[in-house]
Protein backbone atom coordinates (compact mmCIF):
# COMPACT_ATOMS: atom_id res chain seq x y z
CA UNK A 1 0.00 0.00 0.00
CA UNK A 2 1.29 3.24 -1.30
CA UNK A 3 2.17 5.67 1.87
CA UNK A 4 0.79 9.01 1.83
CA UNK A 5 0.16 12.20 3.57
CA UNK A 6 -3.02 13.49 2.20
CA UNK A 7 -4.74 16.08 4.74
CA UNK A 8 -1.60 16.40 6.78
CA UNK A 9 0.71 19.44 7.23
CA UNK A 10 4.09 18.98 7.84
CA UNK A 11 7.06 21.42 9.11
CA UNK A 12 10.56 20.59 7.76
CA UNK A 13 13.17 22.89 9.24
CA UNK A 14 16.49 23.25 7.35
CA UNK A 15 14.09 22.60 4.02
CA UNK A 16 16.58 25.05 1.21
CA UNK A 17 19.22 22.43 0.61
CA UNK A 18 20.19 19.26 1.02
CA UNK A 19 18.27 16.56 3.08
CA UNK A 20 15.27 19.33 4.10
CA UNK A 21 14.52 19.97 0.61
CA UNK A 22 15.14 16.42 -0.65
CA UNK A 23 12.12 15.92 2.55
CA UNK A 24 9.91 18.66 1.57
CA UNK A 25 9.74 17.94 -1.63
CA UNK A 26 8.64 14.35 -1.36
CA UNK A 27 6.50 14.70 1.73
CA UNK A 28 4.82 17.53 -0.78
CA UNK A 29 4.45 15.24 -3.25
CA UNK A 30 2.65 12.49 -1.23
CA UNK A 31 0.05 14.95 -0.60
CA UNK A 32 1.31 16.77 2.45
CA UNK A 33 0.87 20.35 2.49
CA UNK A 34 4.50 21.78 3.26
CA UNK A 35 6.16 24.51 5.94
CA UNK A 36 9.61 24.84 4.07
CA UNK A 37 11.35 26.53 6.89
CA UNK A 38 14.93 27.45 6.66
CA UNK A 39 17.23 30.57 8.26
CA UNK A 40 19.13 30.81 4.48
CA UNK A 41 22.46 30.92 6.55
CA UNK A 42 25.88 29.60 5.55
CA UNK A 43 26.81 26.06 6.71
CA UNK A 44 28.66 27.84 10.26
CA UNK A 45 25.36 29.45 10.85
CA UNK A 46 26.02 32.79 9.71
CA UNK A 47 24.42 35.11 7.83
CA UNK A 48 20.54 34.39 6.34
CA UNK A 49 18.02 34.69 3.03
CA UNK A 50 14.47 33.56 2.73
CA UNK A 51 15.45 32.70 -1.18
CA UNK A 52 16.47 28.89 -0.19
CA UNK A 53 13.53 28.08 1.07
CA UNK A 54 11.50 30.31 -1.66
CA UNK A 55 12.78 28.53 -4.42
CA UNK A 56 11.52 25.11 -3.03
CA UNK A 57 8.21 26.67 -2.14
CA UNK A 58 7.85 27.61 -5.67
CA UNK A 59 8.80 24.00 -7.38
CA UNK A 60 6.33 22.75 -4.48
CA UNK A 61 3.26 24.71 -5.58
CA UNK A 62 4.24 24.86 -9.49
CA UNK A 63 3.64 21.34 -8.81
CA UNK A 64 0.57 21.51 -7.46
CA UNK A 65 1.30 20.92 -3.82
CA UNK A 66 0.88 23.64 -1.60
CA UNK A 67 3.51 25.01 0.75
CA UNK A 68 4.82 28.32 2.37
CA UNK A 69 8.17 29.61 3.18
CA UNK A 70 9.42 30.30 6.77
CA UNK A 71 12.92 32.05 7.50
CA UNK A 72 12.29 31.38 11.36
CA UNK A 73 15.80 30.69 13.31
CA UNK A 74 14.96 27.59 15.07
CA UNK A 75 17.12 28.77 18.61
CA UNK A 76 14.96 31.94 18.74
CA UNK A 77 11.35 30.68 20.54
CA UNK A 78 9.30 33.62 19.21
CA UNK A 79 9.93 33.21 15.33
CA UNK A 80 9.31 29.64 15.94
CA UNK A 81 6.00 30.47 17.12
CA UNK A 82 4.94 33.10 14.80
CA UNK A 83 5.96 29.53 12.10
CA UNK A 84 3.94 27.16 13.79
CA UNK A 85 0.87 30.38 14.05
CA UNK A 86 1.52 30.24 10.36
CA UNK A 87 1.00 27.12 9.60
CA UNK A 88 -2.43 26.63 12.14
CA UNK A 89 -3.58 29.88 10.63
CA UNK A 90 -3.26 28.53 6.37
CA UNK A 91 -4.08 25.03 7.79
CA UNK A 92 -5.70 24.22 11.25
CA UNK A 93 -3.23 21.65 12.26
CA UNK A 94 0.28 19.97 12.01
CA UNK A 95 1.02 16.41 11.72
CA UNK A 96 4.52 16.15 11.06
CA UNK A 97 7.59 17.88 12.34
CA UNK A 98 10.96 16.83 10.80
CA UNK A 99 13.95 18.47 12.73
CA UNK A 100 16.35 19.02 10.42
CA UNK A 101 18.06 22.57 10.68
CA UNK A 102 21.79 22.52 11.69
CA UNK A 103 25.25 23.99 11.38
CA UNK A 104 28.46 23.24 11.69
CA UNK A 105 31.56 24.55 13.33
CA UNK A 106 33.93 21.49 12.81
CA UNK A 107 37.60 21.83 15.10
CA UNK A 108 39.57 19.26 16.96
CA UNK A 109 38.11 19.86 21.23
CA UNK A 110 41.34 21.62 21.98
CA UNK A 111 41.15 24.82 19.06
CA UNK A 112 37.38 24.92 18.98
CA UNK A 113 36.19 27.75 21.23
CA UNK A 114 32.83 27.24 23.65
CA UNK A 115 31.09 29.94 21.61
CA UNK A 116 31.30 27.26 18.47
CA UNK A 117 30.29 24.47 21.04
CA UNK A 118 27.00 26.24 22.33
CA UNK A 119 26.34 27.51 18.96
CA UNK A 120 25.87 23.96 17.02
CA UNK A 121 24.43 22.73 20.50
CA UNK A 122 21.99 25.57 20.16
CA UNK A 123 20.81 24.78 16.42
CA UNK A 124 20.61 20.81 16.41
CA UNK A 125 19.41 20.23 20.06
CA UNK A 126 18.03 23.19 21.97
CA UNK A 127 16.28 24.14 18.43
CA UNK A 128 14.64 20.40 17.89
CA UNK A 129 13.32 21.28 21.73
CA UNK A 130 11.95 24.95 20.60
CA UNK A 131 10.61 23.60 17.30
CA UNK A 132 9.03 20.19 19.05
CA UNK A 133 7.78 22.34 22.27
CA UNK A 134 5.68 24.45 19.67
CA UNK A 135 3.99 21.62 18.14
CA UNK A 136 3.21 19.53 20.75
CA UNK A 137 0.38 20.99 22.87
CA UNK A 138 -1.31 20.81 19.05
CA UNK A 139 -0.40 17.26 18.23
CA UNK A 140 -1.23 16.05 21.74
CA UNK A 141 -4.86 18.13 21.17
CA UNK A 142 -5.24 16.50 18.31
CA UNK A 143 -4.11 12.94 19.39
CA UNK A 144 -1.77 12.71 16.39
CA UNK A 145 1.89 13.74 15.51
CA UNK A 146 4.88 12.36 14.23
CA UNK A 147 8.19 13.50 15.39
CA UNK A 148 11.59 13.52 13.73
CA UNK A 149 15.09 13.96 15.15
CA UNK A 150 18.04 13.87 13.09
CA UNK A 151 20.67 12.81 14.79
CA UNK A 152 24.55 11.80 12.98
CA UNK A 153 27.25 8.99 13.10
CA UNK A 154 28.85 11.48 14.87
CA UNK A 155 26.48 11.08 17.88
CA UNK A 156 26.26 7.20 17.78
CA UNK A 157 30.04 6.91 17.16
CA UNK A 158 32.03 9.61 17.47
CA UNK A 159 33.96 11.14 14.93
CA UNK A 160 37.65 13.10 15.42
CA UNK A 161 36.65 17.21 15.08
CA UNK A 162 33.42 17.49 16.18
CA UNK A 163 32.43 16.76 19.88
CA UNK A 164 29.84 19.93 19.11
CA UNK A 165 28.07 18.33 16.67
CA UNK A 166 28.74 14.63 17.88
CA UNK A 167 27.33 15.94 21.28
CA UNK A 168 24.26 17.53 19.49
CA UNK A 169 23.58 14.75 17.90
CA UNK A 170 23.96 11.87 20.90
CA UNK A 171 21.52 14.03 22.45
CA UNK A 172 18.83 13.55 20.43
CA UNK A 173 18.36 9.85 21.29
CA UNK A 174 17.66 10.96 25.14
CA UNK A 175 15.06 13.40 23.59
CA UNK A 176 13.57 10.84 21.51
CA UNK A 177 13.32 8.45 24.15
CA UNK A 178 11.40 10.58 26.93
CA UNK A 179 8.96 11.97 23.95
CA UNK A 180 8.41 8.84 22.99
CA UNK A 181 7.06 7.70 26.29
CA UNK A 182 5.31 10.71 26.70
CA UNK A 183 3.39 11.23 23.34
CA UNK A 184 2.41 7.23 23.03
CA UNK A 185 -0.95 8.47 24.91
CA UNK A 186 -1.41 11.04 22.60
CA UNK A 187 -0.58 8.89 18.88
CA UNK A 188 2.70 10.91 18.90
CA UNK A 189 5.43 8.94 17.15
CA UNK A 190 8.98 10.51 18.00
CA UNK A 191 11.92 8.55 16.32
CA UNK A 192 15.92 9.82 14.88
CA UNK A 193 17.31 9.46 11.92
CA UNK A 194 21.16 8.96 11.51
CA UNK A 195 21.66 9.65 8.00
CA UNK A 196 24.80 10.21 5.85
CA UNK A 197 24.25 11.89 2.11
CA UNK A 198 25.68 14.11 -0.48
CA UNK A 199 24.56 17.53 1.07
CA UNK A 200 26.88 20.63 2.06
CA UNK A 201 27.27 19.70 5.51
CA UNK A 202 29.44 16.80 3.99
CA UNK A 203 31.40 17.93 1.55
CA UNK A 204 34.65 18.60 2.38
CA UNK A 205 35.06 15.30 4.72
CA UNK A 206 37.13 13.12 2.25
CA UNK A 207 34.84 11.00 1.30
CA UNK A 208 35.60 9.76 -2.47
CA UNK A 209 33.76 11.17 -5.35
CA UNK A 210 32.10 8.09 -6.65
CA UNK A 211 30.75 6.57 -3.18
CA UNK A 212 29.62 10.18 -2.27
CA UNK A 213 27.96 10.40 -5.39
CA UNK A 214 25.92 6.71 -4.18
CA UNK A 215 24.82 9.04 -0.79
CA UNK A 216 22.27 10.83 -2.28
CA UNK A 217 19.59 12.72 0.30
CA UNK A 218 16.51 10.91 -1.29
CA UNK A 219 17.94 7.44 0.08
CA UNK A 220 17.64 9.44 3.61
CA UNK A 221 14.18 10.86 2.66
CA UNK A 222 12.81 7.49 2.16
CA UNK A 223 13.68 6.58 5.32
CA UNK A 224 12.24 9.34 7.13
CA UNK A 225 8.99 9.13 5.04
CA UNK A 226 8.32 5.94 6.23
CA UNK A 227 9.07 7.12 10.15
CA UNK A 228 6.68 9.70 10.22
CA UNK A 229 3.42 7.56 8.61
CA UNK A 230 0.53 6.80 9.93
CA UNK A 231 1.87 3.04 10.78
CA UNK A 232 5.01 4.17 11.93
CA UNK A 233 7.18 2.65 14.84
CA UNK A 234 8.12 4.91 17.14
CA UNK A 235 11.51 5.04 19.33
CA UNK A 236 13.32 3.51 16.42
CA UNK A 237 17.07 4.85 15.58
CA UNK A 238 17.44 4.44 11.77
CA UNK A 239 20.86 4.78 10.37
CA UNK A 240 20.97 5.46 6.44
CA UNK A 241 23.16 6.05 3.75
CA UNK A 242 23.86 5.16 0.13
CA UNK A 243 20.56 2.71 0.28
CA UNK A 244 21.56 1.19 2.91
CA UNK A 245 19.33 1.08 6.28
CA UNK A 246 19.62 -0.25 10.06
CA UNK A 247 18.40 0.24 13.05
CA UNK A 248 20.45 1.45 15.74
CA UNK A 249 19.98 0.57 19.83
CA UNK A 250 20.97 1.48 22.74
CA UNK A 251 22.08 -1.61 25.27
CA UNK A 252 23.28 -2.78 28.29
CA UNK A 253 24.85 -5.33 29.64
CA UNK A 254 23.89 -7.92 32.07
CA UNK A 255 26.54 -6.88 34.38
CA UNK A 256 27.80 -8.03 37.89
CA UNK A 257 26.51 -8.16 41.34
CA UNK A 258 28.87 -7.30 43.86
CA UNK A 259 28.38 -7.36 47.71
CA UNK A 260 28.97 -4.35 49.83
CA UNK A 261 32.32 -5.81 51.03
CA UNK A 262 33.62 -5.76 47.35
CA UNK A 263 32.14 -3.06 46.00
CA UNK A 264 35.26 -0.99 45.56
CA UNK A 265 37.44 0.17 42.09
CA UNK A 266 40.01 -2.93 42.54
CA UNK A 267 37.12 -5.58 42.32
CA UNK A 268 35.18 -3.28 39.11
CA UNK A 269 38.87 -3.80 37.58
CA UNK A 270 38.79 -7.81 38.78
CA UNK A 271 35.40 -8.34 37.40
CA UNK A 272 35.79 -6.01 34.25
CA UNK A 273 35.40 -8.66 31.51
CA UNK A 274 32.19 -9.56 32.79
CA UNK A 275 31.08 -5.88 33.35
CA UNK A 276 31.80 -5.50 29.64
CA UNK A 277 30.76 -8.80 28.04
CA UNK A 278 28.11 -8.39 25.44
CA UNK A 279 27.10 -12.34 25.93
CA UNK A 280 23.65 -10.96 26.65
CA UNK A 281 22.33 -7.39 26.40
CA UNK A 282 19.33 -5.90 27.53
CA UNK A 283 17.10 -3.29 25.47
CA UNK A 284 14.95 -1.35 28.17
CA UNK A 285 12.00 0.37 28.16
CA UNK A 286 12.72 3.31 30.02
CA UNK A 287 15.23 4.04 32.44
CA UNK A 288 13.90 1.81 35.94
CA UNK A 289 15.20 -1.49 33.25
CA UNK A 290 18.79 -1.14 34.99
CA UNK A 291 17.77 -0.19 37.96
CA UNK A 292 15.48 -3.61 38.29
CA UNK A 293 18.27 -5.99 36.71
CA UNK A 294 20.58 -4.64 39.34
CA UNK A 295 18.30 -4.98 42.08
CA UNK A 296 17.28 -8.41 41.06
CA UNK A 297 20.78 -9.18 41.23
CA UNK A 298 21.20 -8.05 44.58
CA UNK A 299 17.91 -9.91 45.90
CA UNK A 300 19.39 -13.25 44.31
CA UNK A 301 22.64 -12.78 46.11
CA UNK A 302 20.88 -12.05 49.38
CA UNK A 303 18.61 -15.18 48.96
CA UNK A 304 21.46 -17.24 48.84
CA UNK A 305 22.68 -15.60 51.95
Amino acid sequence: MSIRFDGKVAIVTGAGNGLGRSHALALAERGAKVVVNDLGGARDGTGGSLSAAEEVVNHINASGGEAIADGANVTKEGEVAAMVKAAMDKWGRIDILVNNAGILRDKSFHKMTLDDFRAVIDVHLVGSAICTHAVWPIMREQTYGRVILTSSPSGLHGIFGQVNYGAAKAGMIGMMNALHLEGAKYNIKANVLSPSAKTRMTEDLGIPEEILNQMTPEAITAAMLYLVSEDAPSRAIVSCAAGGYSRAYVVETDGVYLPPEKQTPEEIAENWDQISSTKDVHYYENSSGPNMNFIGKAKTYADKK
